[in-house]
């Protein structure tokens, strides 16, 4: 007797059918992908329209841009999708509907750049749509109006706040969310709308000209295939959650705030530099701020900081005391909301993930409901 093992008549097909087996399951698994993105495709394209409007954002000649008047689809943000709806008088709001332009009851008009619209955040959920729920509540009742466009700065404030004074809009108060980005746009940007020759003479493009698309947009994926998006966003947050870099951006980086640090990037201020963006940023406050005065309207200032001003300790910002030294004279009030968010951050971990939205400056959901909270305080009697 031998110890030889017998070959199975069967051992053939199956060394034959394994790596068959494995690409039958290889097509399964994709043809259920497609099948996944083909639903998804669909869905995107009958629910939430096959296609971003991008006339939602235009130019305009007075004040450089702005959101289109009584608009009803989808922006995305980063890499978030959401929907923006906005009134007759181009500003985002809960609903497409006509403001008119005198009211019975008191009006406050918020004004600011993409932290005052509270980009990728939709209306009932930013801090001016919870201002203008609790204020409609109280009696007597009190309207806030959102005029605030992503990458507004004090030439845009100054003239856009005339625009629509001139255009006839009664308000009682204004109250500006003055962004730390402001002083940079001021050094470089929106030179074509300023009245001062010492900065027309910088004019090269005309007001609301942005660069052209890729050909190749990032957009297109957001767009289309709405579902696949959200899932990709959660994974991406929970690898990034897992490996502790959610934040690491934010520990250095301060990119368009580099004027409140001792180190900016003095080529981001080109053609001014930074005293100069300084300087031109309070000038139109000024003007402003006399305007308002001329009209017997009130006017508030508000200042908040960026992820990045907590994440590097800025307690003492050069922001802070900008504004906080405009005000007498010129202010009702001046509204320092880097106390409130400091004390989060000092009991808070993970103050940055609560407060906002990851991987950007901007805040969260729950980023804007402090923002209510802490205005709600002062500006609701």
């Amino acid at each position: 007797m031998t110890d030889s093992i017998t070959p199975s008549p069967t051992r053939p097909f199956k060394t034959w059918f394994a790596p068959k087996r494995v690409l039958l399951n290889v097509l399964l698994f994709l043809y259920c992908v497609g099948l996944f993105l083909g639903f998804d495709f669909l869905y995107s394209a009958f629910t939430m329209g096959q296609e971003r409007d991008h006339a939602a954002r235009i130019a305009n000649p007075i004040y450089d841009h702005g959101l289109a008047a009584n608009f009803d689809g989808y922006d995305v943000w980063g890499e978030a999708r959401y929907r923006l709806l906005t009134n007759s008088l181009g500003f985002k709001d809960g609903s497409v509907r006509e403001v008119p332009l005198k009211s019975d009851h008191r009006r406050t008009l918020l004004v600011g750049d993409s932290f005052t619209e509270a980009i990728g955040i939709p209306y009932e959920d930013t801090f001016v749509g919870l201002l203008n729920r609790a204020g409609e509540a109280r009696d007597p009742k009190v309207e806030f109006l959102d005029s605030g466009v992503a990458s507004y700065s004090p030439s845009i404030y100054y003239r856009k706040v005339k625009y629509l004074l001139d255009l006839g809009l009664q308000f009682d108060e204004v109250v500006l969310l003055s962004d730390s980005s402001d002083v940079e746009d001021e050094a470089s940007s929106y030179f074509c709308i300023d009245d001062d020759p010492q900065y027309q003479k910088f004019c090269t493009l005309p007001p609301g000209t942005y660069p052209p698309a890729s050909p190749l947009k990032h957009d297109f994926f957001i767009d289309h295939f709405v579902v696949t998006n959200r899932v990709r966003i959660t994974a991406k947050r929970w690898v990034q959650s897992m490996l502790g870099n959610r934040r690491r951006a934010i520990e250095h980086d301060h990119d368009r705030i580099g004027w409140t640090t001792p180190n900016p990037d003095h080529a981001r201020y080109r053609p001014l530099g930074v005293e100069g963006g300084i300087a031109r940023s309070l000038q139109n406050m000024t003007k402003l701020s006399d305007l308002l005065k001329s009209r017997g309207i009130a006017l508030t200032i508000v200042v908040y900081p960026w992820a990045q001003q907590i994440a590097q300790n800025d307690r003492d910002s050069r922001q802070v005391r900008l504004w906080r030294d405009f005000c007498p004279g010129r202010c009702k009030a001046f509204i320092d909301l880097f106390p409130p968010y400091f004390a989060v951050a000092d009991h808070d971990v993970n103050w940055y993930e609560h407060l906002y939205i990851l991987g950007d400056d901007h805040f969260s959901v729950a980023g804007n409901r402090m923002l209510y909270e802490e205005l709600a305080k002062r500006l609701l009697p």
